[in-house]
């Protein structure tokens, strides 16, 4: 049958891109006010939807012991041809590019009791993402996994076991989800989670820019791009979290392992060689009239096998290695640390705004989440109440990256990371805008189109702008 598009007739996810596809348009042909109650059970239900009817094509029950939900997303992507003076190994294709990745996940919940929930997540990723996620370190899709050659067989996600520690007697309301079946919780409590996780799972969460599936699609919109957090190549980790809650206020700590190398699917298991410290602190102060806000400062420490920029320019300059390898090291075990400041503001009943600052020290290599040493983020959303649509949603945001002065020799002189490396930089700061409408179509079907533009991607002047447009068909059961 031949190509149509760059869509090959035997790729997996092309069909399910069409399914899905035709699906959608089958359920656009019903009326969107034909809903029945249910409850509310993922991030779709955002608060100044809440009352707008199920997001889930089969309602879940608010008092059952056992949790069973599901989630489908498809994304295609499509860049146009774009000006480069040179490329490298993993730049990003100048020619013209189309790409569709699809994620499916099973969510497994039981309640043992009112304090201790197991839950166990199991998930396939197929297809891929524009030239395999190199070449941008404000990748646009988080759901492309940064090895392809994984292949879609299904896998282990997440396995968490949360136990609750009352510290008082007052309660509180808690919205059931996904990974929290209670529907009250103590006001005063300690909450502990042991297993695989995602660490952004719980640290650097936002509610307008931290959900892929229903909001923005760029890696350093849903997470700031300096927040290095441990994780395997699909995106998670193993270890504990700790949150303590005090009415409202939040103070989270999590031990979590570190890849044995830099974006690698392993995870080191000895603590004394590789590890990650996460901090975070959660506070609701009344910053604008009476509406809502919430700041979170975080700070991370990894310690890993990493190589420094600075020896392997050195090594390079000396003749000790052909080019700049930032893994041509012994064993070692160094340190890397950041900081955050998270922020997130409710300004009128249909309009919220966040902002994301990070740094990192950038001395030591990107190791497991991308390439980013400095970020600044500013964006917001406006759900479409306003036009009788209270679960749509648009929104746009503007990002800036940086990188350290030797992050920029390195490449500069021909290094590359995990997913950075022209063959050289003419050096300036990568920026994105990215703007998307969400249109919720009938009970847990969502159709979503998303434009980011990028500005000297890879931190190159010499590569680039390049405009992708992307189209997304989510499912919620």
């Amino acid at each position: 049958m031949g190509e149509f598009l760059g869509f090959r007739p035997d790729n997996c996810a092309f069909w399910k891109w069409l399914t899905a596809c035709l699906f959608a348009g089958v359920f656009c042909l019903e009326p969107l006010h034909a809903q029945t109650d249910a409850a509310p059970t993922t991030s779709a239900t955002e608060t100044a939807a809440a009352d707008a009817g199920p997001v889930t094509f089969f309602p879940h029950s608010k008092t059952s012991r056992f949790w069973i939900s599901g989630q489908a997303n498809v994304i295609s992507q499509w860049h146009p041809s774009f000006p480069e003076k040179y490329s490298g190994p993993n730049s990003l294709h100048a020619r013209s590019e189309f790409a569709i990745s699809s994620v499916e996940t099973l969510h497994l919940g039981f309640a043992a009791s009112h304090t201790t929930e197991f839950f166990i997540d199991v998930e396939s990723a197929d297809g891929g993402g524009i030239s395999d996620a190199f070449g941008l370190a404000g990748y646009t899709n988080l759901d492309v996994v940064r090895n392809p050659t994984l292949g879609p067989k299904p896998y282990l996600a997440r396995g968490i076991v949360r136990q609750i520690i009352p510290l008082g007697t007052r309660t509180e309301e808690a919205e059931r989800g996904l990974y929290s079946m209670a529907t009250t919780v103590p006001e005063h409590r300690l909450e502990l989670r042991f297993g695989k996780m995602g660490t952004n799972d719980y640290l650097d969460q936002n509610d307008i820019g931290s959900d892929s599936h229903l909001q923005f699609m760029n890696w350093t919109v849903d997470n700031a791009g300096t927040f290095d957090y441990a994780a395997d190549t699909r995106g998670y980790s193993v270890g504990l979290l700790a949150e303590y809650h005090d009415h409202g206020q939040v103070l989270r700590f999590s031990e979590m392992l570190m890849p044995k190398v830099a974006n690698g699917i392993d995870l080191v298991w000895n603590l004394r060689r590789a590890r990650a410290e996460n901090i975070e602190l959660e506070l609701h102060p009344h910053l604008w009239k009476k509406h809502d806000s919430t700041i979170r400062l975080l700070s991370f420490i990894n310690h890993a096998n990493m190589g420094i920029y600075r020896d392997a320019i050195e090594n390079f300059l000396t003749g000790k290695t052909p080019h700049p390898d930032i893994t041509a090291h012994p064993l070692q075990t160094t340190i890397k640390y950041g900081f955050g400041v998270n922020l997130q503001q409710q300004l009128t009943p249909h309009l919220r705004a966040f902002s994301r600052w990070g740094w990192n020290e950038g001395q030591h290599e990107s190791y497991a989440y991308t390439e980013v040493d400095q970020t600044i983020a500013l964006g917001g959303d406006y759900n479409g109440e306003q036009w009788h649509r209270k679960l749509d949603k648009a929104g746009a945001v503007f990002v800036s990256n940086g990188i350290s002065r030797d992050h920029q020799e390195y490449l500069a002189l021909g290094g590359h990371g995990f997913l950075l490396g022209d063959g050289a930089l003419n050096y300036d700061r990568e920026t994105i805008f990215e703007t998307y409408y969400n249109a919720h179509m009938w009970r847990g079907l969502f159709a979503a189109f998303d434009l980011q533009h990028i500005n000297n991607h890879g931190y190159n002047r010499d590569r680039g702008p390049v405009l992708v447009p992307g189209l997304r068909v989510h499912l919620e059961f």
